[in-house]
């Protein structure tokens, strides 16, 4: 189920590529999504962090509070997607410790 390229799409994935800083970051998201979407966002990105890692679901859920389902959806993605969070794991390195 990929994303579906398109121009507003596109523009918003150029806006985003646009930004300078963290403090940037919270601004134009701020504006642009809602706080819970800010940290679901968030969660999921550590999510797929502590699965990498080689944490259980069980292990992750009792960690970060979330359902396995939650948890279950990260993990397929991580198997089955695009690719996006192994990339960007990858690059983030160790810098998200």
């Amino acid at each position: 189920m990929a994303l579906k390229h398109d121009a507003q799409t596109d523009e918003l994935f150029r806006s985003i590529l646009e930004l300078k800083s963290i403090d940037e970051c919270y601004l134009y998201f701020e504006d642009l999504c809602t706080n819970k979407e800010i940290r679901d966002l968030g969660q999921r990105l550590e999510i797929a962090k502590q699965i990498s890692n080689g944490k259980s679901y069980l292990q992750a859920a009792e960690i970060l509070g979330v359902s396995s389902a939650t948890i279950g959806r990260v993990k397929r993605c991580l198997d089955y997607g695009a690719g996006g969070y192994q990339m960007i794991l990858e690059r983030l390195g160790g810098k998200y410790d």
